[in-house]
């Protein structure tokens, strides 16, 4: 069978890379590139040792990755993906509409990172809804949490990217922000939600904290001071959570979060008992209100919430860690806006 245009472009773009590197730094330094070969994992065990892939790999490519095998789907922003399978992952962008400055060395540095932590014998992927639940609503099937581990014992924190409760925006504001907080050894879970209802979202980020909890030990987390980070629709469930509880959403009775991370959402709603709150925007938001998020803030300080406000001039909705903006480096701020609520 002849293979289609799309992958015959996909498979000449590998060969020129392929000479390209030959070039530079012998066969040596060419990876994998979704082969794999028998090594022995971290505990010892024999496992089919899953290569990285590369920018030029195609969004099929993640799916099928040998490493992702069971929720390769999941890591990918749409319930339905299939459109999108031969394309590259130099425009992994298209995928994401409502997101700016998706850099594809970024997401495919967070999907490495994962795989070299299957490799290493470590689950990255769990289920928080039992089969019964499942079996009740089929819906939550796709909903689970990535987990970048940390030290042993630190702190946790989930995060909730966005995409409009019409798709969940991991590659770009999940894992890496997730990599980012497990390099600075903090434990870190990015959720995929269900897409299409921003009160069932709510209600997975609920469950997942009572998983969580619940699981604390097998995790190696501490359930002290955990933080909950959302960007624009995660930032609301997050604001939901934070503002009434996980017990509102069906979730165990646990307590608030040590800090919240809001990152350009309108979401307007507070409390005197709202957590220590880090709140970020860019001027030039074509999606969100910045003045609703302006008077969100006041409303906050005026009840008596510790609010640090970091506000960008253009770097648009959806920025992720801001890479190649002026919102750069806005994640180490919140970072260490989260250690300074910290108990001591």
């Amino acid at each position: 069978m002849n293979p289609e245009p799309g992958e015959r472009a996909i498979s000449v773009r590998k060969v020129l890379l392929f000479l390209l590197i030959l070039t530079m730094g012998g066969a040596d330094s060419v990876m994998s590139e979704g082969k794999a070969d028998e090594s022995l994992n971290a505990k010892g065990y024999a496992t089919e040792a899953a290569g990285h892939i590369s920018i030029y790999d195609s969004v099929k490519d993640i799916v099928k990755h040998p490493a992702f095998k069971g929720f390769g789907e999941y890591l990918l922003p749409w319930d339905d993906n299939t459109n999108y399978y031969n394309t590259l992952l130099t425009d992994v962008g298209s995928l994401l509409p409502y997101h700016s400055h998706v850099n594809p060395g970024t997401v495919v540095g967070a999907l490495n990172h994962m795989i070299d932590e299957v490799n290493d014998g470590r689950t990255i992927f769990f289920n928080f809804y039992s089969a019964q639940q499942k079996q009740q609503d089929p819906g939550k099937a796709s909903a689970g949490l990535f987990f970048f581990k940390g030290d042993p014992g630190a702190p946790f924190a989930v995060v909730c990217p966005g995409g409009g409760f019409a798709y969940v925006g991991s590659l770009h504001e999940g894992f890496p922000h997730a990599l980012e907080l497990s390099n600075k050894g903090y434990n870190a879970f990015v959720l995929k939600y269900r897409a299409g209802s921003g009160t069932k979202a709510s209600e997975d980020l609920a469950a997942a904290l009572s998983y969580i909890f619940q699981n604390a030990a097998m995790f190696e987390v501490g359930t002290k001071d955990y933080s909950l980070w959302g960007s624009s629709a995660g930032a609301r469930m997050v604001g939901d959570v934070a503002l009434h509880g996980s017990a509102r959403w069906g979730g165990r009775d646990i307590p608030k979060p040590g800090a919240v991370i809001i990152a350009y959402t309108g979401h307007s709603s507070f409390s005197g008992t709202y957590p220590p709150t880090f709140i970020t925007v860019s001027e030039d938001d074509r999606i969100v209100s910045v003045p609703i998020v302006d008077k969100r803030v006041e409303n906050l300080r005026n009840a008596g919430i510790e609010v640090e406000y970091r506000k960008y001039k253009s770097s648009g909705h959806g920025f992720g860690l801001g890479v190649g903006t002026d919102a750069s480096g806005w994640l180490e701020h919140a970072l260490l806006f989260w250690e300074k609520h910290m108990s001591k």
